[in-house]
């Protein structure tokens, strides 16, 4: 159980940083996503990191 939630946070954490990068701008990868340049997608990549960081705290303190 604690492997599988330190993967699910670290996996959280890698895709709210993909969202982070794409909502401000940074990654245009891929080219076509709606997601490109769209703020809100930022925000809700950081939250979803931040669900991420809790989970692997949480998996740790197990």
């Amino acid at each position: 159980m604690r492997f599988l939630l330190s993967v699910l946070g670290s996996l959280a954490i890698l895709m709210g940083a993909l969202w982070v990068g794409q909502g401000l701008g940074l990654i245009h990868w891929p080219a076509s996503s709606f997601m490109v340049d769209q703020r809100i997608w930022a925000v809700w990549g950081i939250l979803l990191a931040a669900a991420g960081v809790l989970l692997n705290w949480w998996a740790r303190r197990r």
